[in-house]
């Protein structure tokens, strides 16, 4: 594997975070290759890298996720290491692994962690015996409704069933009464089977009204664990994230500690290298649980970076190079003001249908404590072939209230016209007395978009 300082990364990946990676390399001095789609051919990400090798059709089966395209890539560029960004490959332990075998460094946890991490009941057991909280479940994966029936008995309903190998919403299950076990156990593992590969299903406790919460990991080569504070990712719809903040409004200090406490001493033993989150769910008595780690930078890291000053994208190049984490951070960490991450997505906000097209006005809003992470411009074309990310609306404010504020004036600010977009949407959330009090769980787009209740007409 490649060591040392690198010369040149190739940026396995598209979009806004091929171009946040072309950012942080140029700021360390470092060539970058970028790979990209014919459909892609006039990305961003294209022109700010300083090489750019196409690697096949629109589809992300034949370009993003074709491992020998990328590695012959990275092998004509003669470049040291590839930074996957988040999405495709990035928790592929496979491709971790042949990144090594060919000699480049992958910037990111090694392919043994991310197999431990990417099978949710594996690394559920193992944090569980670390000591870190855990929701009540079984113990492994499910082999039967039977098996599904007698552990729900035991810790009582209702329960979830999940995708042992999965993720987005994918492959689970609410199951509410023991009647409807054994259909939804079969549906799961259909779903798991074809979406992931496996049908390996586990179940825990439902926790029907959560708060989403994240803690955001740091770990060098050198046995280093650091976590930089938490996110709140509540607001979201059908288990994709729309709104991030940090820190969360459900946090104290003495929570915080204990779990950044507990998260060091596991992260350590599973020797966790690079970037990571890890996420919890929040009970209604204000009590974590672990859920799953994301062996990746998130698409949410912003919120972290403007809260503590520390590069996460550049943090993650460092380490792979075999920086000690002490020398990146130089003190320690400590959390400042409050920010938040829109993410704005071509779709309707009605109807959440996507919106591909081109982009025939765009205008990015600024000044103080306003970042834009976007790969789009005037006349840019959104392709149907991805997701429908276009930019990254994050604000900072000396505490919650000025950013929620400085959150609305941004987005009056952001013009993007030709295509729908999420913006209305999220106009609707920040103006909502809920979100404005911090009064937030999973469930509150659902109950931001029901229909209005009718009126009971008298007899």
């Amino acid at each position: 594997m490649a060591s040392g300082r690198f010369k040149k990364i190739l940026i396995a990946n598209r979009g806004e975070i091929a171009v946040r990676v072309i950012s942080a390399c140029k700021e360390l001095g470092i060539e970058t290759v970028a790979v990209y789609s014919e459909a892609d051919r006039y990305s961003s990400h294209v022109r700010f890298a300083d090489q750019a090798i196409c690697i096949g059709p629109a589809k992300s089966a034949r370009s993003y996720l074709d491992i020998p395209s990328i590695i012959s890539a990275a092998e004509i560029a003669n470049v040291d290491a590839i930074h996957p960004g988040y999405g495709f490959l990035s928790e592929n332990a496979g491709f971790a692994e042949v990144c090594e075998t060919s000699g480049l460094a992958f910037i990111g946890p090694k392919p043994d962690v991310i197999r431990l991490m990417g099978v949710k009941e594996q690394a559920r057991a193992f944090m569980r015996d670390m000591g870190v909280p855990v929701l009540p479940g079984s113990t492994g994966v499910l082999q039967s409704p039977e098996e599904a029936l007698e552990v729900a008995g035991q810790i009582g309903y209702p329960v979830i069933l999940k995708a042992s190998a999965g993720g987005g919403g994918r492959g689970m299950r609410v199951v509410r009464e023991a009647a409807d076990l054994a259909p939804l156990f079969v549906q799961a593992q259909q779903e798991a089977g074809a979406a992931f590969s496996s049908a390996d299903v586990y179940l825990e406790k439902f926790i029907a009204v959560p708060r989403h919460i994240e803690f955001q990991v740091l770990a060098d080569e050198f046995g280093s664990v650091e976590i930089l504070g938490e996110r709140e990712c509540s607001i979201q719809r059908r288990h994709q994230k729309l709104v991030e903040e940090a820190p969360s409004p459900a946090m104290n200090d003495a929570l915080r500690a204990e779990i950044a406490g507990v998260l060091q001493k596991a992260l350590a033993a599973a020797r966790y290298t690079n970037a990571g989150t890890v996420e919890f769910l929040m009970d209604e008595d204000g009590k974590l649980y672990f859920i799953e780690v994301n062996a990746r930078v998130q698409v949410e890291h912003p919120v972290t970076e403007l809260v503590t000053g520390i590069d996460i994208v550049k943090s993650q190049i460092r380490i792979a190079q075999g920086e000690r984490l002490r020398s990146i951070l130089r003190g320690p960490v400590t959390l400042r003001g409050h920010a938040i991450e829109c993410r704005i997505n071509a779709e309707n906000p009605e109807t959440f249908a996507p919106s591909p097209g081109r982009i025939t006005g765009f205008h990015v809003p600024g000044s103080i404590g306003v970042r834009v992470d976007t790969w789009a411009y005037t006349d840019c074309v959104i392709p149907p072939y991805y997701d429908s990310l276009v930019a990254k609306l994050v604000v900072h404010g000396s505490d919650r209230a000025e950013a929620i504020r400085r959150m609305r004036r941004a987005l009056d600010m952001f013009i993007i016209e030709g295509i729908h977009t999420s913006i209305p949407l999220h106009k609707r959330i920040l103006d909502h007395p809920d979100f404005q009090e911090g009064r937030l769980d999973t469930n509150f787009i659902s109950r931001l978009l029901a229909p209005p209740a009718k009126a009971e007409t008298l007899a």
